[in-house]
């Protein structure tokens, strides 16, 4: 469609290039020399560009649907054709509004625009097209209400708005009534909608509503039954409660009738019997209980049954054997008893049968096989007992087969199961079927997915299996398997999940097993596997998850695994795995579970490994492994192995003199003489024991004394205590900086011009607790002294009296207060601004030092704003941690001397303190990233946890909240209004928002460890209006 339009076709008519395969875009001026055209067909192309804004005046017919059509559709579309009667611009990539021009369009009779990227609301203006046949909108962003005016428009035959955004209430017009008589067609599924103004009456033609997928509530709707000509009513999805009316019974007329996922509660009522044409009945995931209704026996049009997530007991009544056309069957997880009726199995069109997650016990009827068109059968979760009759070979179209989970299905499989040649998906697992592993199975070429898990089953796995070219899914775990991992497995090329774990499989792993680049999931773990990890199952880039403990594995790690970026399980623990961890395993980008634990590794853990996986139990029980977060220090580690190679060394030393001892004693001759020897030696070796003891106590001594010489303890300078006393104005009330409860809190301003912090711990307590014993004070400040981290508020001396019930801590002085003080002066126009960034790097900073004192075994116990607190240069530092064993009760300290820095602590503040925590009465790791997220949310929305009153309410439900309404504007502080939803710093809010629900998830074991957290934060880059310097990083602060 180029070039110049010649003016041979200025009268054409009619144009029909529809279903090609032309591209491009239309020129902008082609129509428009057409002026003669009426008609213009060219969809289902491969067109693009803008949508033609200049169109011919007598164009009536202009189809461009299913294209590649972008832009927004032309605001002078109503006035350059007024003629229009067909405008199909559906199936495109159209963004923008829809044009309150196109009510201008007065003999338009079909408008589609469905299927596109259209915003904003509909146009009341619509409603000018007085002769308006079908109006679809349907599958695009459209917000605000359904405007009343255009749902009554009285020529109006078909208004399809569905999969929108539509919110507020469905105007009564909707529904056809004495304005629109004309209305057939109503579909405005899956929207917003919450509720219906009911209107005065229906319209005589509706034979369509669809309301599914919305937010309607309340009782069924029972004015709907006025419609007498009503073929589909759909009310899915919705919130409807209480019980299905009587009166439904007379929609004798109805062929759709679907009520899935409300709340309606009791029994179905008898009177549904009366619904003759009903061919489609969907009541699942509701509370409808008592028995399924024999009613439905006489309904002999139905096709598809679905009844699944009820409440439904009893018997599977005999009278659906009347339903002769029935197709699907669907009435899992309900409480139906008793077994399989003879009935059933008369249904000769049913294809789909789904009874599972019941009580049905007994045998499987032999009768099964007389169900010719049967392609699923799922009996999973019953009672089924006995054996699989061997007439289930005469299910030929049988294309799913599940009876998992029965327990008691036993005996050997029928060889008449390997005969069916469309099976795609079998699971027996969680059986008691027993036998050599089915070699049968082989033979079934279309086979996808293959479940014979948790049973009984024995022998090796057949080599044939690797003809099985089709199969995705291969899972034998927890049964008797022997024998070795047939390496022709790797012929199956479309291989996602290979499990086989819980057996007794011997040998290698098979190295072919790389050649498998779809395979996602490889599970062999708890079998007795021995020799080396193939290198080359690096080469399965696909692969998530691969778990190899608990088997007899040598030789180290290897070192390609780094390439498997894909990786998020790998599980290596319980084996004889050597050497160290490679340090390139910390480039795995998604790696979320790591477990090495129980081996014979050696060496420092990788640091970055080490942070993500910050629990021990990822490590432990490997004797020569050090590092964090294991307890033992790589300095012990190097020490050890040097003892060894001494102690090798002194045993070879002691082998070579104990054959030259011999070789003397051999030689009586020499007796004497040695003996001589021997008495020179001893006299000799006493005098040197005598003038090594003599210095000895004379050093110790002087030790002693040095050590009883001072009290005062500066890490980094000369500071007195007068000089303190001094600088603190006598620990003057106008000097506290503030409270908490480890003491008072001190600015220190000295004569050189050095400004520091000083605690002052108390004396007593109101419990009764006083001052630690000196030397428990020594030890705990000299402890504390070597946690240093650029975010931790860093000890810089301690003072331990006298007087003796003086102890003081030294930190330095931070001038710009708390992150509580500083969101509250954000939250005024008057106050400091507060950027994305700048929260950013905030959230960044105190993420890491809090990684870094869960990764030196410290619990903090009390994160909140207040202990956050601001250097000169507004870098985040969290304080108030680890003070608890500097005071303990008087009986408790001798036990408090001996006692660590991951001693238990109090459980936090209220607002921010995990509910687990608060119940157990102990702090954990796992609370204070419950408290950081408390932290982090209030950090990025503005909200204190205290403005939420109520237990039905707090900060975290708020959100979930604001989420869930799409209202995620709310969520934002008055700093970051400006933030530009297309913005990148958009979306790195918004993750922001999520870590900070994964940290506040309400079980603390889906909690993320401190060091994901830094991770997920680090993912988060920060804006260039803030330099470089200003970037926290994980190394420790300078001493």
């Amino acid at each position: 469609l180029a070039g110049p339009v010649s003016p041979a076709l200025a009268s054409l008519r009619a144009v029909f290039l529809q279903d090609n395969a032309l591209s491009g875009p239309i020129p902008p001026s082609f129509l428009a020399n057409l002026t003669g055209l009426e008609t213009f067909d060219v969809s289902a192309n491969l067109l693009s560009g803008p949508v033609p804004a200049a169109l011919p005046p007598g164009l009536k017919y202009l189809d461009l649907s299913s294209n590649a059509f972008s832009g927004t559709i032309p605001a002078g579309a109503g006035s350059s054709a007024t003629k229009l009667q067909h405008f199909n611009l559906s199936f495109n990539r159209l963004r923008g509004t829809v044009p309150a021009s196109l009510g201008a369009l007065q003999d338009l009779h079909y408008l589609w625009l469905d299927g596109n990227l259209l915003e904003g609301t509909i146009p009341s203006a619509l409603a000018n097209c007085s002769a308006l046949l079908h109006l679809s909108l349907q599958g695009n962003a459209l917000r605000g209400i359904l405007p009343a005016a255009v749902a009554s428009i009285p020529s109006l035959q078909i208004l399809s708005v569905s999969r929108n955004l539509l919110s507020g209430a469905i105007p009564a017009a909707a529904f056809g009534g004495e304005r629109n008589s004309s209305l057939r067609i109503l579909q405005l599924g899956d929207n917003q909608f919450s509720m219906v103004d009911v209107p005065g009456g229906l319209g005589k033609g509706l034979q369509v509503v669809d309301l599914g997928g919305n937010k309607l509530g309340g009782p069924f709707p029972t004015w709907l039954v006025e419609a007498q000509g009503l073929t589909v009513l759909n009310l899915s999805g919705n919130a409807f409660t209480g019980d299905l009316p009587a009166a439904v019974g007379q929609l004798t007329s109805l062929q759709e009738l679907r009520l899935g996922g409300n709340a309606l509660t009791g029994t179905v009522p008898p009177e549904i019997g009366r619904c003759g044409a009903l061919q489609v009945l969907a009541l699942e995931d509701n509370s409808f209980s008592g028995e399924v209704p024999a009613a439905l026996g006489g309904l002999r049009r139905l096709r598809e049954v679905y009844l699944g997530g009820n409440s439904f007991a009893g018997q599977i009544p005999a009278a659906l054997g009347n339903l002769s056309w029935l197709e699907t069957l669907s009435v899992p997880k309900n409480r139906l008893t008793g077994g399989l009726p003879n009935e059933l199995f008369l249904l000769g069109n049913l294809t789909f049968l789904d009874l599972s997650d019941n009580k049905l016990a007994g045998e499987i009827p032999p009768a099964i096989g007389s169900l010719p068109a049967l392609q699923s059968l799922n009996l999973s979760g019953n009672a089924f007992s006995g054996r699989i009759p061997s007439t289930i070979g005469s299910l030929l179209n049988l294309r799913v087969l599940d009876l998992s989970g029965q327990k008691n299905l036993s005996g050997n499989l029928p060889a008449e199961l390997f005969g069916l040649p469309q099976l795609q998906h079998v699971s027996l697992a969680d059986n008691s079927f027993s036998g050599d592993v089915p070699e049968g199975f082989s033979s079934l070429w279309s086979l996808r997915h293959l479940n014979i898990s948790v049973n009984s089953f024995s022998g090796s796995i057949p080599a044939t299996y690797g003809y099985m070219a089709s199969l995705q899914v291969l899972s034998a775990s927890h049964n008797r398997i022997s024998g070795e991992v047939p390496a022709e497995l790797a012929n199956c090329s479309n291989l996602t999940v290979l499990d086989l774990s819980g057996n007794h499989l011997t040998g290698p792993i098979p190295s072919d097993l790389s050649r498998l680049d779809e395979l996602e999931e490889l599970d062999l773990s708890h079998n007795q596997l021995s020799s080396k990890i193939p290198p080359e199952i690096s080469n399965s880039s696909s692969l998530a998850t691969l778990k190899l403990d608990d088997n007899h594995l040598v030789g180290e790690i290897p070192a390609s695994l780094a390439n498997l970026s894909k990786l998020q399980t790998l599980d290596l623990s319980s084996n004889n795995i050597t050497g160290s961890i490679p340090v390139s395993l910390a480039q795995i980008p998604s790696l979320l579970s790591f477990n090495v634990s129980h081996n014979d590794l050696a060496g420092e853990i990788p640091p970055v490994l080490g942070s993500r996986f910050g629990t021990p139990t990822a490590f432990a029980a490997n004797r020569d492994l050090c590092g964090p977060p294991l307890q033992s220090e790589c300095g012990e580690y190097r020490r050890r192995r040097k003892r060894q190679r001494l102690q090798r060394l002194a045993l070879l030393v002691g082998a070579v003199a104990a054959a030259s001892l011999l070789l003397l004693l051999l030689c009586c001759c020499c007796a004497f003489s040695l003996l001589r020897w021997r008495r020179r030696f001893v006299e000799r070796r006493d005098g040197v024991k005598k003038r090594r003891r003599s210095p000895g106590r004379g050093s110790g001594s002087s030790g002693t004394s040095t050590e009883s010489q001072t009290k005062l303890v500066m890490f980094n300078s000369r500071i007195t205590y007068a000089d303190t006393v001094e600088a603190t104005r006598q620990f003057d009330e106008e000097n506290v900086l503030s409270r908490g409860r480890h003491g008072l809190m001190f600015k220190a301003c000295y004569s050189e011009g050095t400004v520091l912090a000083i605690l002052r711990l108390p004396s007593t307590s109101a419990d009764g607790a006083v001052v630690v014993e000196e030397g428990s004070f020594r030890k705990e400040a000299e402890s504390l002294g070597r946690v240093k981290h650029r975010n931790l508020t860093v000890l810089r001396g301690y003072y331990a009296g006298p007087p003796p019930d003086v102890r003081l801590l030294v930190y330095d002085y931070m001038p710009n207060g708390n992150l509580a003080t500083l969101l509250q002066e954000a939250s005024h126009q008057d106050g400091h601004i507060l950027n994305w960034p700048m929260r950013h790097l905030i959230a960044l900073g105190v993420s890491r030092g809090l990684a870094f004192l869960h990764q030196s075994g410290v619990i903090h116990g009390d994160v909140k704003p207040q202990n956050i607190l601001f250097d000169a240069d507004f870098e985040p530092h969290l304080s108030d941690f680890g003070l608890e064993p500097m005071v303990v009760t008087a009986g408790a300290a001798a036990a408090a001397a001996a006692a660590s820095t991951s001693a238990t602590t109090p459980v936090g503040s209220l607002g921010y303190v995990a509910p687990d925590a608060a119940t157990a009465g102990q702090a954990t790791r796992e609370g204070d990233v419950y408290s950081f997220g408390i932290v982090l949310l209030e950090l990025l929305t503005g909200r204190r946890p205290g403005m939420f009153a109520g237990e039905d309410e707090d900060i975290v439900k708020w959100v979930k909240r604001q989420l869930q309404c799409g209202a995620v504007a709310e969520l934002l502080e008055p700093g970051l209004l400006e933030l530009d939803p297309e913005s990148s710093e958009w979306e790195e809010f918004l993750l922001g928002i999520k870590v900070g629900l994964l940290c506040t998830a309400s079980d603390p074991l889906d909690r993320p460890a401190m060091g994901d957290v830094v991770f997920m934060l680090e993912g988060c880059r920060v804006g260039p209006d803030i330099p470089s310097s200003a970037d926290p990083t994980t190394q420790p602060s300078p001493a």
